[in-house]
């Protein structure tokens, strides 16, 4: 029922800053997440974020320099990526947990019952 479709990929620079952003359609009250896949490599976790906002998680590899936002009013959910580099290149996926998901944030593939299709992020250097 919820479905989300993924915008603001594109080519920039190694230090840019760039946000990516979902629109989520159907309403969900469940946590919303971001995962990205670069070739040849497995799926990823890079950002979570509950309903009220409160909570968000990230990995090492991008904490500090990414930010997950949600706007319930517009049904957006945001990703601040600063301070690129190369190997931020992947596709980025926006995906919504599963129901059941609402104050705590999964980080596995499987708890997401709703992915967008996808945005690629090229980051030159």
């Amino acid at each position: 029922q919820v479905q989300l479709v993924e915008s603001g990929g594109g080519v920039v620079q190694a230090g840019a800053s760039l946000r990516l952003s979902c629109a989520v359609s159907g309403h969900t009250f469940s946590t919303l997440g971001w995962f990205r896949q670069a070739p040849g490599k497995e799926r990823e976790f890079v950002a979570g974020i509950t309903w009220n906002g409160i909570s968000t998680h990230y990995p090492d590899s991008v904490k500090g320099r990414f930010t997950i936002s949600r706007d319930n009013a517009k049904n957006t959910v945001y990703l601040q990526m600063n301070s690129v580099n190369p190997e931020d290149t992947a596709v980025y996926y926006c995906a919504a947990a599963k129901a059941v998901y609402t104050t705590i944030i999964p980080t596995w593939q499987s708890a997401f019952a709703a992915w967008g299709q996808g945005t690629q992020v090229t980051v030159s250097s």
